[in-house]
């Protein structure tokens, strides 16, 4: 017989839970191919609960993105901290990991489910999710040694979304670049991000 009620700690915890099954599915198979069903039921809980804590599956995926935002810092941290990795290897392997974001449990959005996720977002919500984006591209930049001023801040996420989105984006919404040559692609944009990067090092 399912559970009625919950007390506020049930509640925080089934919220965890959700949150921690839908970035595990979502880094595995992709945003598009994750369905609300598959997260309640991996939780055991009904749809109708689900949306009890989360009233969109939009607002839940930027949740989820949320989640995430500390445990690609402390990643970042960790290889800067790697006494065997040299500063280039170690932010090298990082944009490296977050291109292949379903081998490394990184949720990153396609362009398809940026496009879909962002318009059903309240103008409050895609403030705030800016916001908290910009924080994190900061931190990482100051990770690395680098000053995260205004414009360094919003170049490095640039550069580094528009490697990741073009990984994931060939051949389905690219169909014209040639797939053959997309690992060699990325690998060619993260090494031209990385010489940015060391050259505004202090």
């Amino acid at each position: 017989m399912p559970k009625v009620a919950y007390t506020e700690e049930d509640r925080k915890r089934v919220r965890e839970a959700l949150l921690t099954t839908g970035l595990e599915l979502m880094a595995r198979q992709g945003i598009q191919h994750t369905t609300v069903e598959q997260i309640y039921k991996a939780v055991g809980i009904s749809r109708t609960f689900f949306y009890s804590f989360f009233p969109t599956k939009e607002d839940f995926v930027v949740e989820t993105l949320y989640l995430q935002q500390p445990k690609i810092l402390a990643y970042a941290r960790k290889l800067m901290a790697d006494p065997a990795l040299s500063w280039r290897e170690g932010v090298r392997q990082f944009l490296l990991a977050c291109c292949y974001g379903e081998k490394n449990g990184i949720a990153v959005l396609t362009i398809e489910e940026q496009q879909l996720i962002f318009r059903r977002l309240s103008p409050e919500s895609y403030q705030t999710f800016r916001e908290k984006q910009a924080r994190l591209f900061g931190e990482l930049l100051e990770c690395f040694g680098i000053r995260s001023d205004g414009e360094r801040v919003a170049l490095f996420t640039n550069l580094s979304l528009a490697v990741m989105v073009f990984r994931r984006a060939i051949p389905q919404t690219m169909p014209l670049f040639v797939p053959e040559a997309a690992d060699k692609t990325v690998d060619f944009q993260i090494d031209t991000i990385v010489n940015y990067l060391e050259c505004v090092r202090e």
